[in-house]
């Protein structure tokens, strides 16, 4: 569905003409930009805008199948951009992406929202607050989805530090790291995680792309002074994208300290059911010896023979416990 369209002139909203075609030519005739903005478009929705744009039908079919990396394409008469926008759901501490499509031209720009991670309501209220930024034309669109889609990739890796902090607390207490669900949690955390680098990992390449060198050739339809804004941008995804990776090196080595505290877990039971074993067999043997009524054993016609037998069983049996507990078997 169509959710907004408009016309930008001097970083300033006019409302534009329901024909597609009309505002592309009143934009162009006042020196501004027509935006139209899209939620999961049908093929029926999207044919209008592809007809009055002259967009490229590689780009129409990704942007209508969605399900697409962070890229940057450029065709004769557009730039098509891929951003996948992150949402961090803290009931459940789940990632979940989005994803939003651009469509750059000289004179409009055309984007495609699919999924509930990518408001870009707020960034066009915020663009048309900020009109000096929205005067530099379309790349100023580009910029603010850009430079929003980043910023809250570092408030989820916020989020996620901090949830890995709760985690490693609980793998390192002294109870809490031998729970059944332990490892359960952590796998599933690692899952966010990979979730998250497949949203911030491939968008460095674009991003560095449009920040572009000192003096080499800019992106077509991008403004070569946007540059250093869009370089802004990469850094902080350098950031993210540092952030992300420390996660996954972290919680590979929680797992790893998890399955080794397992281990020693193990090894302790081990040794205890071992203590426990070697102490009933001394009697069991004993018992075993005597119980088989042989005429000539020594001292079977005693009458302290009974009460012997069981002290020195007795006596074998603290003499073991001692050791084991000494050792730390029990």
């Amino acid at each position: 569905m169509i959710v907004d369209c408009a016309i930008y002139r001097e970083g300033r909203r006019t409302e534009g003409p329901e024909d597609f075609s009309d505002a592309v030519d009143a934009a162009r005739a006042g020196g501004g930009f027509v935006w139209v903005g899209l939620h999961e478009p049908t093929e029926k929705e999207f044919d209008l805008v592809t007809r009055e744009f002259g967009l490229h039908p590689l780009a129409v079919e990704d942007a209508l199948k969605a399900h697409q990396r962070p890229k940057l394409e450029v065709y004769d008469d557009s730039l098509f951009l891929v951003f996948k926008p992150v949402v961090y759901e803290p009931e459940s501490d789940t990632v979940s992406s989005g994803e939003v499509m651009v469509f750059l031209g000289d004179s409009f720009v055309v984007t495609v929202r699919h999924g509930e991670g990518a408001p870009l309501a707020a960034v066009r209220h915020r663009l048309e607050h900020e009109r000096k930024l929205l005067a530099k034309g379309p790349t100023a669109v580009v910029y603010a989805i850009a430079d929003a889609t980043v910023d809250h990739y570092l408030d989820v890796a916020t989020e996620l530090q901090t949830d890995l902090e709760e985690l490693e607390a609980e793998v390192f207490s002294p109870d809490g790291g031998g729970s059944r669900h332990t490892a359960s949690r952590i796998y599933t955390f690692k899952r966010q995680i990979l979730e998250f680098r497949r949203a911030t990992g491939p968008l460095g390449p674009p991003l560095a792309r449009l920040a572009g060198g000192a003096s080499g050739p800019g992106v077509p339809f991008v403004n070569d002074k946007a540059r250093p804004f869009f370089r802004d941008v990469s850094d902080h995804l350098t950031r993210v994208n540092e952030s992300v990776e420390g996660l996954d090196r972290l919680v590979t080595d929680i797992l790893s300290a998890h399955l080794a505290q397992m281990s020693v877990r193990q090894n302790d039971d081990m040794r205890k059911i071992s203590a426990w074993a070697a102490m009933a067999a001394v009697p069991t043997m004993i018992a075993g010896i005597y119980g088989m009524n042989f005429e000539h054993m020594p001292e079977l016609h005693w009458v302290w023979s009974y009460p012997a037998v069981i002290v020195v069983m007795g006596v074998l049996e603290l003499l073991l416990f001692r050791l084991f507990k000494r050792r730390g078997w029990l």
